[in-house]
């Protein structure tokens, strides 16, 4: 049974990387009561509930106060109503794999996963889809390829990730680079058009894009939406210059996902509170239905891989690639990845088809159309003009023909979409970890950063295979982190530290799309400075 009573942090942090929080008492058994009696869906209180959402795909690990999975979007409401009234915080949780710490507190966890997975309307005239935030991201995407359409945002993890994680994260994804060229942009925030939220006193509404126009509108209107339009005015209003002049656009850096998205509050961007929400955590505000934008879906796909030397010298060829060939996917491995999988029997028959000559690194370009004849003479093309006017040995090249719906991998993918699993315990017996796993620069200067990050991890005696969206400037890894011992923790310390300095000195991001969650909050006034973490803190509040 859980505890009658529970010290918990209270709700008056003004947020992001603020300072420790004071402590509270809630009565945990009169709270478990009003939620039971309020709530049509599951409430649960007992021990073994409260160790199962304890934990997520990060290194943290935090005992809920209580779990909810709500039947119904009136449910999410009351959740909030009455942790409100009790004064205790509330989390949204989809499927757990956030490696930031986005998914555990200490809060009443609200899982929209099980019930709230309603698909609503598809316009495909105007390429819009309405869902709730419980729906898996290859699932709604399986839904609208149909009609030739995808959510482009697709993270490895899409065929158990949510679409609540999508938005909480600012998710991006392996074909990113195809939303990114042949849709709306490359980040969730990029491909949302509305979303309804409640607010932790339970208020419920809609919030727009490109609503600049009707502000004075909806703040004379009043209520609470009026109340929180007009805050954020007055925000935006006073930090304006600063935000514009310390804020990269998506066009530098297309990764840009850590912080608060204040830039989309800005007059020239069209006062867009849907895209500012995106990427705040569960922090903020609870969504509970998206209206989201869609890309060509491009079903037809071909994938070229090409073997490099070494990481870097493939890093430094990945601009070129996506501005000249205007690929759909463009991601990179390492000859460590593939040693990890190797040794634990992982893709065995998938990696055979890798051309293999001695080097130390793959780019996988893939191709996409509507007819697969375009897709071939796409890929056809750009082998001729690697092996033409750049030179590349023919046999440091492969191509491999497969059809995928819409969100789902096959083949050679499954090697990138195994990085994770693979390098979390390899077989030289140390634990690697997340922590630094999600760093992104403008993509132009990833071949540099993959050079200067290499000398971090070697002054700091850590090791671990990079990979992931290179194309767009995003490297994920997992590293060699001591976490059990007061000298590793130092060490990881430091390492973040100077990892942040050197990802900011390029004129990038702590985070690519794993958000920032407990893992990187700290780190964030190295990106933005005091000023724009003041900022933040205020959007919170407001």
């Amino acid at each position: 049974m859980a505890k009658a009573t529970r010290d918990v942090p209270t709700k008056t942090d003004p947020g992001i990387a603020g300072p420790p929080r004071a402590r509270q008492t809630i009565d945990v058994g009169k709270l478990e009561r009003a939620l039971r009696k309020a709530v049509d869906g599951e409430v649960r209180f007992d021990t073994g509930s409260l160790g199962l959402y304890a934990q997520d795909a990060s290194n943290f690990r935090q005992v809920p106060i209580g779990v909810v999975v709500p039947r119904t979007l009136d449910d999410v409401v009351a959740v909030h109503k009455i942790c409100h009234r009790f004064d205790a915080p509330v989390l949204n949780r989809g499927g757990g794999t956030s490696l930031s710490g986005e998914t555990v507190n200490e809060a009443v966890v609200i899982d929209h996963s099980k019930y709230l997975t309603a698909i609503g309307e598809l316009d495909v005239d105007r390429r819009l889809v309405t869902c709730e935030t419980g729906v898996i991201n290859e699932v709604l995407n399986r839904h609208t390829g149909k009609q030739g359409l995808i959510f482009g945002p697709d993270p490895s993890t899409h065929s158990r990730c949510a679409i609540g994680g999508n938005l909480g994260n600012n998710s991006c994804g392996i074909h990113s680079v195809q939303s990114q060229l042949y849709g709306p942009g490359p980040r969730t925030s990029d491909n949302v058009e509305a979303l309804e939220v409640v607010t932790y006193d339970g208020a419920r509404f809609w919030i727009g894009v490109n609503e600049e126009e009707h502000l004075d509108e909806i703040i004379d209107a009043g209520g609470r939406k009026g109340e929180i339009y007009a805050g954020l005015r007055d925000l935006r209003d006073k930090y304006a210059d600063t935000i514009r002049a310390r804020f990269h656009s998506e066009k530098q850096v297309p990764r840009r996902v850590s912080g608060y998205n204040l830039d989309e509050l800005l007059p020239e961007r069209g006062f867009n509170v849907a895209r500012a929400l995106v990427g705040t955590e569960s922090t903020c505000a609870t969504v509970l239905r998206a209206v989201l934008k869609l890309t060509p879906a491009l079903l037809e796909r071909t994938t070229v891989v090409v073997e490099y030397d070494d990481l870097a010298d493939a890093a430094e060829h990945c601009e070129e690639i996506v501005e000249r060939w205007r690929p759909i996917g463009l991601e990179a491995l390492d000859d460590e990845l593939i040693r990890d999988q190797q040794e634990q029997n992982m893709h065995v028959e998938d990696i055979k088809e890798l051309p293999r000559l001695g080097g130390g690194a793959w780019l996988v370009v893939q191709f996409g159309a509507d007819t697969q004849e375009e897709s071939v003479g796409r890929a056809d093309a750009f082998i001729a003009w690697l092996t033409g006017d750049k030179g590349y040995a023919r046999d440091r090249i492969r191509l491999a023909r497969s059809t995928q719906e819409g969100g789902t991998s096959e083949h050679l993918w499954a090697i990138r979409e195994g990085g994770l699993g693979s390098t979390a315990f390899p077989p030289d017996g140390k634990d690697h970890w997340p922590g630094w796993e999600d760093s992104a620069v403008p993509p132009d200067r990833i071949g540099e950063y993959v050079r200067k990050l290499r000398r971090v991890m070697d002054r700091h005696d850590i090791r671990g295979a990079m990979y992931g969206h290179f194309g767009q400037g995003c490297i994920h890894s997992r590293l060699s982190f001591d976490l059990r011992t007061a000298d590793g923790l130092a060490t990881y310390r430091a390492f973040m530290e100077d990892a942040a300095d050197l990802v900011v000195s390029l004129g990038g991001s702590v985070s690519g799309e794993h958000g920032d969650g407990q893992q990187r909050g700290e780190l964030l006034e190295k990106q933005y400075g005091s000023e724009l973490l003041q900022a933040m803190r205020e959007f919170k509040a407001v």
